[in-house]
């Protein structure tokens, strides 16, 4: 979205200050030498685990601490990116990096697959809640001609224009760059249950095999559609700096763009990382996931210059699958998964992604199950390459200071075992 100038004065000279701020942390010491060690983790050279703490599912509740104190719309969009990059610098003090770079985001649109399901959302106000929906296709594989691939659309002048505004009023100081949102996972089973329902998916795994390989076939290949548009369309770009990337966790790598990107070429599939997960089907067996799923996005996963596996599903019952994925880099260890085994199992040939239970953080507080929970995936991953990650928290009770709290006990747990605290100086 898009907004007129004129931006007032007084909106101009906060979003300045705050801009030079910002440039001023990037700019920092502390900050390349956090550069570095995200590097380092993703790279798999082990080291001092790096944290992040995703907020943004409880912003509701943080309504002081990312005040808006622009007037017009405009501005208001812009001072609040880099209120929620100084919220996590000044107040939360995890792992995540700040650039001397403002985002434009004026997204990409398609025209949909071809059909809807129709959803009934629980009445909870400004929270997440309950949901259901009516599948549109009822019978496989006959409703699959209903389906058709998405085609895709942007409008590049209103893009240069919206980046000409942003480099006017602070291009001094921040780089003004455009990051769409481009898509989230390529696992294909959140779309498949979106459209044919959640239990439909379990039985045709039974009743109409056939016809389910038909509906991932189909969607194995309207997702490869979809990156090749992207790709030829030349919108990518490689998320291997500050962007957030897989199921939580920072990008920050060497190993991108791939080694044969001529500088100042557009950026392919290859040159950046992916996502690929099946958490709708954690109750599904190996054998069927081995089935019905993983031979649908392997092909798409690996066209990846990185890969990153999982999100909330427990992946380590389905390791002896996951592994065959030839560029995997980066997998996810949820609360459900157990950590001394998928410690065994990464190894240092991957990037252990370890999702605390946001419960201990959200429903309650007690520091001692917080740090017992830390020091158990801490002791256990001393050596390899990890993350920790606190994400899905949409509610801290209204106490904003858990966040910040939860970092400090990590990095004291972090420090009984590494010997340093590595917080940002």
């Amino acid at each position: 979205m898009t907004y007129e100038f004129p931006c007032p004065p007084a909106d101009r000279e906060r979003l300045r200050q705050l801009a030079r701020r910002v440039a001023d942390i990037a700019a920092s010491p502390g900050m390349a030498q956090r550069r570095a060690d995200w590097a380092r983790v993703n790279g798999l050279r082990g080291g001092r685990p790096m944290i992040v703490v995703e907020t943004f599912g409880a912003n509701t509740e943080l309504k002081a601490e990312l005040a808006l104190q622009c007037e017009s719309p405009w501005a208001r969009t812009i001072e609040g990116v880099m209120r929620e990059k100084l919220f996590h610098y000044d107040f939360v003090k995890d792992d995540v990096i700040l650039e001397p770079t403002l985002n434009v985001g004026t997204r990409i649109t398609n025209t949909g697959l071809g059909v809807e399901s129709v959803k009934h959302r629980g009445d909870t106000g400004d929270k997440m809640g309950s949901i259901c929906w009516e599948a549109p296709l009822k019978v496989l594989p006959d409703d699959l001609a209903k389906l058709r691939f998405r085609e895709f659309s942007y409008d590049p002048a209103a893009i240069a224009a919206e980046l000409a505004r942003v480099g006017e009023l602070v291009g001094d100081l921040l780089q003004p760059r455009w990051r769409p949102f481009l898509w989230w996972t390529q696992g294909l089973t959140i779309t498949a249950i979106d459209l044919i329902g959640l239990e439909t998916f379990m039985l045709t795994m039974y009743d109409n095999p056939e016809g389910l390989h038909a509906l991932m076939r189909f969607l194995r290949d309207e997702t490869m559609h979809m990156l090749d548009w992207h790709e030829q369309a030349g919108v990518l770009f490689s998320n291997n700096r500050d962007e957030y990337v897989g199921s939580g966790g920072c990008g920050w790598t060497d190993d991108l763009p791939a080694k044969d990107h001529v500088p100042g070429a557009p950026y392919r599939v290859k040159d950046m990382w992916g996502l690929s997960e099946s958490q709708e089907t954690v109750s599904v067996s190996t054998p069927m996931f081995a089935e019905f799923v993983f031979p649908y996005q392997k092909p798409i996963i690996e066209r990846f210059g990185l890969a990153y596996y999982g999100c909330c599903e427990p992946v380590d019952k389905r390791w002896e699958v996951i592994k065959q994925i030839a560029n995997l880099r980066a997998v996810s260890v949820s609360p459900w998964s157990n950590v001394e085994k998928m410690a065994e199992f990464l190894g240092r040939q991957y990037v252990f992604c370890r999702k605390p239970n946001p419960a201990y953080i959200s429903a309650g507080w007690d520091e001692d199950v917080i740090r017992k929970d830390l020091r158990r995936t801490i002791e256990a991953t001393k050596g390899l390459s990890v993350q920790l990650i606190l994400k899905d928290v949409h509610t801290v009770s209204n106490e904003p200071w858990r966040f910040a709290r939860w970092v400090e006990i990590a990095r004291e747990e972090i420090a009984r075992v590494y010997g340093v605290v590595g917080a940002l100086t």
